[in-house]
């Protein structure tokens, strides 16, 4: 894992949360810009699957799913998002690219985007061959080598329980 802010790194992840302030999703509005060799080629926030927004449970109670195995949220995941747009539109430019994720609130105000935990992104990310995982920490952005995103992600799950 590593700090930085460079000019590019920035102005992407500013796109991302230009994106997230785009997500249907009623609990979270997240972003992801995909970007290879200094390009986006691929975007997404999260929301109910198919935009369909007569369809979303954000406002489900926990207790009614608790016995489920389920990602801790009830809308398509942004990164999810992306990495399809991605592969739909640019599949030989995803190897190798890098993921930046980011975190509004409900006015569209950035806010840090936590720690790695959601081992379904990594898996999808791992199996896309997305190189890294950029977040915004309270310290500045940070990339995370995707396989190193994997295991935080998996040891921060593990600390839950």
């Amino acid at each position: 894992m590593n700090s930085f802010e460079k000019k590019d790194d920035l102005s992407f992840i500013h796109e991302a949360e230009r994106v997230a302030t785009e997500a249907l999703c009623l609990k979270a509005h997240c972003g992801v810009v995909i970007v290879s060799g200094g390009k986006i080629i691929g975007r997404g926030s999260n929301g109910p699957a198919g935009d369909a927004v007569g369809d979303r449970k954000c406002h489900r109670i926990r207790s009614d799913v608790q016995n489920h195995v389920h990602d801790r949220t009830c809308c398509v995941h942004a990164e999810w998002r992306a990495i399809m747009d991605a592969l739909k539109t640019h599949p030989e430019k995803v190897h190798g690219s890098t993921l930046y994720f980011a975190r509004v609130d409900e006015r569209g105000v950035p806010m840090y985007s936590g720690e790695p935990y959601c081992t379904v992104c990594s898996r999808l990310a791992l199996d896309a061959k997305i190189a890294h995982f950029v977040l915004l920490h309270r310290d500045g952005m940070r990339s995370y080598d995707t396989r190193e995103y994997n295991e935080i992600s998996y040891r921060n799950i593990d600390a839950r329980k």
